[in-house]
């Protein structure tokens, strides 16, 4: 391939190392979700010939599919008639046929599982909050005998509680389709996600929910546990199970950052494109935080494949590259951050035509007194951080950790003849 050469080089030296993140031991993922929806569920619960929900909707999460097929397979066995609800707020552009495709996209439609996917977006009013809170629930969902939802349960990108990201929060905002969507960040913004929990408990009081089967990924981003929750002791599992995804999740192991490069931000990658937790920034309404890592410049280079268009997030970068923009489904992107009262995060930051456009300007702005001092670090995305590439400035650092090892030498970065960085993948021996 052909490259750039530049008369004064504009970037350190770099290299690649692999950290050790946590890695669960290997797991049957279709026994342990049969294993555990027999520990929650007793056939003297249900009536035979009964209707179930079983609300889906959560991308990136590895074997959805078969946790999905096994639930399945096991409620049909206990005589039940499932339907698959798409739980995912305004995802997909908000409409019935996106919302579909996306769960196609993982491997979960009719064909595969044998049984309808009911993915309108009608729903229902059934109830309201102290806080004159409206909650909203999937009209389909609602209608049947038995509810059950499936989701990875891990920190969210937005904010701090026992309760984040999970099983509450699909029955909350995930199966209250758009409207609730709406309705519950509109809320938040003076009464804070607490508000989440006292909907989810509201909805296990009044709402005909068997189970919710919660899913903690290990540092790799696969299933690390598997657990079949009963409604009386769902949110107080669902705290614990948070706890627990917040010891796995995968950091870049280091503090002060001048330039963070991200090749790929996508909804299959986190629910704002680029997971907070691991750039350490987020903006919105409901109250900005900058945590560790601390970064000055983001630059973002592409849009993942998988995040059909939409570029929710992308308001967090400081740079971004032309094809990024261009690859963006705007309505989906707008709907999305609308939705969730976050306007900030569909923002488009400053696009530039190439990679190397935007470093410069990346490393114009970012303070750094000189190229051998900037500490730079480039990822694929926020999911994958067992090899990520590291400047020069970090190496006295990285060989302190005895989780980092160092997988090539320290080498120039190259650029293709119009100026792009080449695929992360290139860098690996």
């Amino acid at each position: 391939m052909a490259t750039m050469n530049f008369k004064d080089q504009l970037l350190p030296a770099m290299a690649v190392i692999q950290q050790d993140l946590y890695q669960a031991p290997e797991m049957d993922i279709q026994r342990r979700t049969g294993e555990t929806l027999q520990n929650c569920i007793q056939k003297q619960q249900v009536t035979p010939g009964g209707t179930v929900a079983v609300a889906v909707g959560s991308r990136g999460i590895h074997h959805l599919n078969i946790i999905v097929k096994e639930t399945i397979r096991f409620l049909l066995h206990l005589g039940l008639n499932p339907i698959i609800v798409p739980a995912m707020g305004s995802h997909g552009g908000g409409t019935s046929e996106s919302q579909e495709s996306l769960l196609k996209s993982y491997g979960i439609s009719q064909s595969s599982m044998g049984v309808p996917v009911v993915s309108d977006m009608d729903v229902k009013e059934i109830g309201t909050l102290n806080e004159k809170t409206r909650i909203f629930f999937s009209a389909a969902a609602h209608s049947c005998d038995h509810i059950v939802a499936i989701n990875r349960i891990k920190p969210h990108t937005k904010f701090r509680s026992e309760i984040e990201s999970g099983i509450c929060k699909m029955l909350v905002v995930g199966l209250g389709k758009k409207h609730g969507a709406v309705e519950i960040h509109q809320k938040a913004i003076h009464h804070s996600f607490g508000i989440i929990e006292e909907a989810a408990c509201f909805i296990l009081k009044n709402c005909k929910v068997l189970c919710g089967v919660g899913i903690v990924e290990d540092g790799y981003g696969k299933p690390a546990h598997i657990e079949a929750m009963p409604p009386n002791i769902l949110i107080d599992r669902e705290k614990a199970l948070l706890q627990k995804a917040n010891q796995y999740l995968a950091r870049i192991p280091f503090q002060e950052i001048d330039i963070l490069i991200i090749d790929h931000i996508g909804k299959d990658i986190s629910g704002i494109g680029m997971d907070s937790n691991v750039t350490g920034r987020h903006r919105d309404i409901t109250g900005d935080f900058q945590i560790y890592p601390h970064v000055k410049r983001i630059f973002v280079r592409d849009l993942s494949p998988n995040s059909d268009g939409n570029g929710n997030g992308i308001g967090l970068a400081d740079f971004t590259t032309k094809r990024l923009v261009e690859a963006l489904d705007l309505e989906k992107t707008y709907t999305n951050a609308i939705a969730a009262i976050s306007p900030e995060k569909a923002a488009i930051p400053i696009y530039l035509e190439s990679d190397f456009l935007a470093l410069e300007a990346c490393m114009q702005t970012c303070g750094a007194q000189s190229k051998d001092s900037a500490r730079i670090i480039r990822i694929q995305n926020t999911k994958d951080l067992e090899y990520i590439q590291i400047s020069k400035a970090l190496e006295k650092e990285a060989k302190e950790k005895s989780m980092i090892r160092f997988i090539t030498p320290w080498q120039p970065i190259q650029f293709s003849a119009i100026g792009n960085l080449f695929d992360f993948k290139s860098l690996l021996p």
